[in-house]
Formats: C-alpha cells, structure tokens, sequence
C-alpha cells in the first residue's frame, strides 16, 4: 500500500495519514475472528475492547472513569422447547409436528391461544389496490389463516408489484394486519402454486419488529387444504380464483374446526457497549466524531444474500471503514496541543438494529448535549470509487457549507455535496434530532452490501485516508477556530443512506406523509417521536419530538411497525385522529395528511 497521504491545509503539514495503518484496522475489525460483530456477540464485546485500548493509547481520556457507554438490547429471538399446534376438527384433534409441520416466526409474541379460525385470503388490506381481505368479515378474537406473498405475483401488469413482491407481501405487515384487525394469532401458509418450494421458512430469516404483538406461525399448506375442505372449499381453487378477479375469497371457518397453539418465543436482553474517548479543549464545547462498529454477525435477518447465512458478514466497509477512520483521526488528535474545544470519539453498537447506540447516547449523554457543537459520522468510506463521496448535512449548521468550501479537496475526488441527509439511516440522525449540527460521509453502496463478500481487501484505503484527511480538516476547524455552527432545521432527502432502519411518516416508502423521525429505541408501548419535521402534516397538527404514538385512527400502536401499517392504509386528504402521549399525560389530536413528496 502506499506510504502516506497528507492532510487537509488547515492541519498542521508535518501531519499524515497512514493508508497503511487504517488498512490495519480495518483488518482487525473484519477479521474472520470478529465473526461480523454482530450487537450482542462476544465479537462484538471483542471489538469494543479493542476500540478502547486504541483510544488509551492515543492519549484519549475516559469519560465518567470509563471508555464505555452501557445500554440494554433486544438482541434476537430464540424458539423455546414448548411451541405446539394441535387441530380440533369434528371433534377430533391432530397435533403437528413441531418444525417439521409449523415453526414460529421470529417476531411473533410469546402466547397461548385458541379458538375459531378465519380464512382471509391473503391478509392484504391495501387501499391503494382497492384490495381487502378483511372487508366484511370479523376476525376479533379468532385465530386468522392466509395464504403467503400477495395475488398475482406472476402477472407483470398486477396492480401490486408483479413479480417484484410489494410491500404488502411482508410477514411483519401481515402479522401486523392481523393484530389490528383484532386476530389473536395468524397463521401463514407456506406455498400453495406459487414460486416457493413449499418449504417452511427457517425461523432466524425474517426481519419485523421485535414483538408483532400476536403469535404469529407459518405451517405447510397441506394443513390449510384440510381446514378448508372440512369447510366445503377447496384451496387451490380459491388461490386460481382470488389470482384471476382480484376479489377476496375470506370465510368464517365452520365452529366445529378449532386451532390450539403454544408460541415459545424467548427474546434475548443483553447489555452492549458505546466506546468513547475524549481529547478535552479549553471549553466545555466539544465535536462530536463517530461512527457505528456493529455489523451483521453471522447474517441473520438482514443479510442481503439469503442463501449464505450462517457465514461471518464481515462489514469491512459497513462499518470497520467508518470505525478505522475514527480511530485514525484519534490517533491523529492524540498528538496534538489542547484546542479550544474538546472532541468526543464515539464508536456506537446497535446500529444495524436501528440506530441503538447513538439514539441511547442523546438520550443519555456523557457530555451535555448543549455544548455539543457538531457531530461528524463516518459510514462506509471505504469503498471510494472514482473520487466520488457522499457528504450530507452542510446545511444542518449554519456556516458548515462554508467550511466544507474552504477545505481543500483531495486531487480527484467528486464530493456529492447535500445540505439535506441531516435524517437518515446513520447514526447522525440521532444527533440531528437534538438539534446538533451535522456532517455525514459516505462513500456509496455496492454489490457486496449486507454480505460476507464484505472483505477488508476491497478496501480502497489509500483513498479513505485522503478522505480522512479532508474530514479531519473539517474537524480541526471545529474544534480550534470555527464560530459555533448555529442549528438550521432543513427538509430531509428523498432518498437516503440504507445502513440501519429507515424513518417512518417522512419522503419516500407507502402511503401518505406524516412527518414524524421515530426513536427506535422504542418504548414498551408505542412510537416516541425522536422529532417532527417542520412543515409536516404532524408539525402542523402540534405534535412534537419527545411525543409517544399510542392510538392512529382508533387503533391502539404498539410499535413501529404497527403505526407504518396503519400510515399505509390512508391516503392523502384523510384526516385521522392521532393519540399520544406528552410528558406522561394522554392528548388527541386531528392531523391532515398529504402526499409524500
């Protein structure tokens, strides 16, 4: 690898950056050792440390007598040994075999339930397609059963996707249909005569909320066809026909047919860590620098290659890149004189699950907030190709833009530069909904994204340090002689960074605009507004950050997922009554919503 890269004109030039030493990090933090660092992993706990003792030797000091930040998390979701089905039908019963006839899901609820059984179709209940299998029918307090994917999955010119499944073709969104229709449980099928092989779904590879709310089972299809035909109806048949009219085909099941089930779900709680180290300055000021050091793990549900989970996803670039960057320009800071302001190095866990670290530490920060002048997160910069980087959020501050003219870039390189993304699927999302000015620097997605394919040697390090130097002259500016970046408040993108979750109500996604940023360290019951968007229908009907959604339109929101459901049911120019709470004390109020732009 080449030798050395020198830093932006405002850092001392006697300074560089070692393309070499950050490849080197990077390894570490790749390795097959770190098993793709998954939030809640020993690999994980393993990295931290590692990030730590860097931190020490850079000459960083801990922060409360400590260089970690720990915070609780719903790491995954584990099947337990007493998950039982068992069908009652004229009297008789017949219990399926546990993982061979039906397995739970990973986000369905821990319960025991039973009761009367509804066939309803699909589970669909899409508006925009005039398309409702639960139009007419009561399914309060019944077991729910439906067929998997969504009508005419192989019809090209289908008023949903059309061999490209739709939104409405998701376990969650149809766990989640159920639950707020009233059903106790749900049950889905596995393939019928569509594309599948009839299998069922393995229980670790289906992403949803943490907790649907329900029990919420898959069983093989041969089951729904005896159901059905105690019923008079035939299941193939019904698939044809639902597939050739677009008409639901739902029916209340015979009393004399009855479903018992067990979910045993276990959700696992572990305790994971923020790493973070401080160069302090004159001030109580500080800058923040940071980025996410969680990965994938072994796969699991977000894995973009299905087929290889199970494997280390490696995350050399999402986010060993970002954390290597941190710890250079750590490294870098540990040399030099005490500035005017202090800066904060943070590495955050739980990213991938949602922003969990960085969402925890504005909720409960080492640092005052207040006197956090700007945050500059790293995600993804080692892939640079062709000079181009993404870098969002100049105009989150007022002289940020400035600045980032000021800087000289390096020979080559393309800077993509937005005053928008201060929202997004990054960690300075967090920060932006304190109202803490913004950087972001990404270097683009590729095909190896979300894979184990992610590996340190498509590292293009020589460029990341170039970068590096450039981020580190913008961090230099802030911490030594930059008036304070005053707060502006600017309309997010339309698209943005894909690396975590993604933001409910706001540009792009289904149904209606809302305008509320979600925390996703959600509370036990209902969404908590990180913030609202300016402008948006949800500003304008009072609402504000800090708000917690428990009630849309009537129906109780026990989480995320829950509201995202009930948004995509309406459609511009409904008005809706919205209940949340503030400050502990329940309010109502009427939001109007329009178009997404």
């Amino acid at each position: 690898m080449a030798g050395t890269v020198l830093w932006g004109a405002e850092l001392p030039k006697a300074q560089k950056v070692d393309a070499d030493h950050y490849l080197n990090y990077v390894k570490v933090l790749a390795s097959e050792k770190m098993k793709g660092r998954g939030t809640g992993s020993k690999e994980l706990e393993t990295a931290a440390d590692f990030i730590a003792k860097e931190f020490k030797t850079a000459g960083l000091q801990p922060v409360g007598g400590s260089y970690f930040q720990r915070f609780p998390v719903t790491t995954q979701a584990r099947l337990g040994k007493s998950n039982k089905l068992t069908l009652h039908v004229d009297g008789k019963r017949e219990t399926l075999a546990f993982e061979k006839d039906f397995i739970p899901l990973n986000f369905s609820a821990a319960g025991e339930v039973s009761g009367e059984v509804v066939f309803v179709g699909y589970g669909i209940t899409a508006p925009e397609y005039n398309y409702d299998d639960y139009a007419g029918i009561d399914v309060k307090d019944k077991i729910v059963v439906f067929f998997r994917r969504e009508p005419q999955e192989t019809d090209d010119k289908s008023p949903f996707a059309g061999r490209v499944y739709s939104r409405h073709a998701q376990f969650d969104s149809k766990a989640t249909n159920a639950k707020l229709h009233g059903a106790k449980a749900a049950i889905v099928l596995s393939d019928v005569l569509s594309s599948g092989s009839g299998d069922l779904e393995k229980f670790a590879r289906n992403a949803g909320p943490a907790n649907a709310g329900i029990p919420f089972l898959m069983v093989k299809a041969e089951t729904g066809e005896k159901l059905l035909e105690k019923a008079g109806r035939n299941l193939r048949d019904i698939y044809r026909e639902i597939d050739q009219d677009l008409k639901p085909r739902s029916a209340v099941l015979p009393g004399s047919i009855q479903i018992s089930l067990k979910a045993d779900v276990q959700r696992v709680v572990k305790t994971v860590r923020n790493v973070v180290g401080y160069w302090p300055g004159e001030t109580d000021e500080h800058v923040v620098v940071g980025a996410h050091y969680d990965h994938l793990g072994m796969g699991e549900q977000f894995s973009m290659a299905p087929n290889l989970i199970g494997r280390a996803h490696l995350g050399a670039d999402d986010n060993a890149s970002g954390s290597a960057g941190v710890l250079e320009l750590a490294r870098w800071m540990g040399t030099q004189p005490k500035p005017k302001r202090g800066v904060l190095f943070m590495t955050f866990a739980g990213e991938e699950l949602g922003l969990l670290g960085s969402s925890y530490y504005v909720n409960h920060p080492l640092l005052p907030i207040e006197k956090a002048v700007a945050m500059i997160n790293m995600d993804m910069i080692g892939r640079i190709k062709d000079g181009r980087v993404f870098v969002g959020g100049s105009g989150t501050g007022a002289n940020l833009g400035e600045l980032l003219k000021q800087l000289p870039e390096p020979e080559g390189f393309k800077f993509d530069l937005s005053e928008t993304a201060g929202y997004g699927s990054s960690d300075h999302t967090s920060f932006t909904t304190k109202q803490v000015p913004v950087l972001f620097f990404f270097s683009g997605l590729h095909g190896d994204y979300h894979k184990p394919s992610d590996t340190w040697e498509k590292i293009n390090a020589k460029s990341a340090a170039e970068l590096l130097g450039y981020v580190g002259g913008a961090m230099h500016r802030l911490a030594t002689d930059l008036p304070r970046p005053q707060y502006v408040r600017v309309l997010p993108p339309a698209s943005a960074h894909a690396s975590g979750s993604g933001s409910s109500g706001g540009s792009g996604g289904y149904g209606p605009a809302f305008g509320s940023i979600p925390d996703f360290a959600e509370p036990p019951t209902g969404v908590r507004f990180a913030d609202v968007r300016e402008g948006t229908p949800a500003a304008k009907a009072g609402l504000k950050g800090g708000d917690i959604l428990i009630g849309f339109d009537g129906k109780k929101v026990q989480n995320l997922m829950d509201f995202t459901v009930l948004l995509r049911q309406k459609k511009p120019g409904d008005e809706v009554e919205v209940e949340v709470l503030r400050e502990g004390k329940p309010m109502k109020v009427k939001v109007l919503l329009t178009a997404r732009k």
